[in-house]
């Protein structure tokens, strides 16, 4: 049986883009800011004035003053509104570069954790999209920024099953939909790291340029309360731990030793920051994680995204022999991975 392959791949961003000074901007002449102690004003200078590895964010607002002040009930409004459109932009742009009419999808698999929506987010993108009744439709949620990889991996299992299946997967987050601010170090450096995105894959077992396998997880429950999402007062709140660089690196290590990926195979993987990927420097060369850094520069954390807009710019840069080892990883504490390799 043949692997599942990749055809095409294509990301979205929100039009804003503010660099990182234009939020410490907006944020100190915000009425909210004097509401923060003094330690949480010292926090956001020093991250949005530092050097932290993050150039510019895209955010699906309107100003830049409302992307931290919004309540519960606007929170939810404005993911309901904007990952649809993130999202079925995405999806257009991969269809377009695979020369593919939306009717050719049979199934269309969404994965996000920055809201929550019944039906799932993969009800209104097939919706714009103007997808076939027929088209099997499945959301995955809370595995957070790793969840790109687990999305994949059942598109894997689609493809077995219907092998002249033309398989979507997405992945949307619109991080500043779970924007707020508080005196709490996990929301500071959240509202200072996430940025808005979206990216799309196009997959068949009959054609494509890569194919992937050797899907491999690593679950590690004992660290959930470093990394995940709460319920604060009807709103998201990050639990952002300073733990997770070392928790990452040897999580991420565990994986690369088990898939034994040998030295030509370039590594791409979520950029979930500039400490994060320095502490994952002795697993990998700080040159075989460019692709991961230009990608959190530019964008800043897309949470689930970030790993295949890194591989986008990656395959657009490189040759078509390259192969790639993917890894993606976040809350739980959970990191996935798997191989991609040109097509025989």
């Amino acid at each position: 049986m043949k692997l599942m392959r990749l055809q095409s791949i294509a990301s979205s961003f929100p039009k804003p883009v503010y660099s990182q000074s234009d939020c410490l901007n907006a944020l100190q002449a915000s009425h909210f800011w004097q509401t923060l102690n003094p330690r949480s004003l010292r926090i956001l200078e020093k991250v949005l004035t530092g050097q932290n590895g993050i150039e510019s964010r895209h955010f699906a607002v309107d100003t830049l003053e409302e992307a931290w002040k919004r309540d519960a009930q606007q929170l939810n409004e404005a993911f309901e509104r904007e990952a649809p459109r993130l999202g079925h932009s995405a999806v257009i742009k991969a269809l377009e570069r695979a020369s593919l009419q939306p009717d050719a999808i049979d199934v269309l698999l969404v994965s996000t954790c920055t809201g929550y929506l019944c039906p799932g987010l993969s009800t209104h993108i097939a919706e714009k999209l103007g997808l076939r009744a027929d088209c099997i439709l499945q959301d995955l949620t809370g595995h957070g920024c790793g969840a790109a990889l687990p999305l994949v991996q059942i598109a894997a299992g689609y493809a077995k099953l219907y092998p002249s299946a033309r398989i979507v997967t997405a992945q949307v987050e619109v991080c500043s939909a779970a924007f707020h601010l508080d005196d709490d170090l996990g929301v500071l450096i959240s509202a200072c790291l996430f940025g808005d995105g979206a990216s799309a894959q196009v997959w068949s077992a009959q054609e494509g340029t890569y194919q992937i396998d050797d899907f491999r997880s690593l679950q590690r429950p004992e660290h959930r309360e470093a990394l995940r999402f709460i319920n604060h007062q009807g709103r998201y709140k990050n639990r952002l731990q300073k733990t997770i660089p070392a928790i990452a690196a040897e999580t991420v290590g565990q994986l690369a030793a088990a898939s034994k990926i040998d030295t030509n195979r370039i590594p791409i993987l979520h950029g979930g920051g500039r400490d994060v990927l320095d502490a994952l420097m002795p697993v990998f060369s700080n040159d075989a994680l460019e692709a991961s850094r230009d990608t959190l520069r530019r964008f800043g954390n897309l949470s689930s995204p970030s790993l295949f807009v890194a591989l986008e710019a990656a395959v657009a840069n490189s040759s078509p022999k390259e192969a790639f080892w993917l890894c993606g990883f976040g809350a739980g504490f959970s990191a996935h991975c798997a191989q991609l390799s040109p097509s025989d």
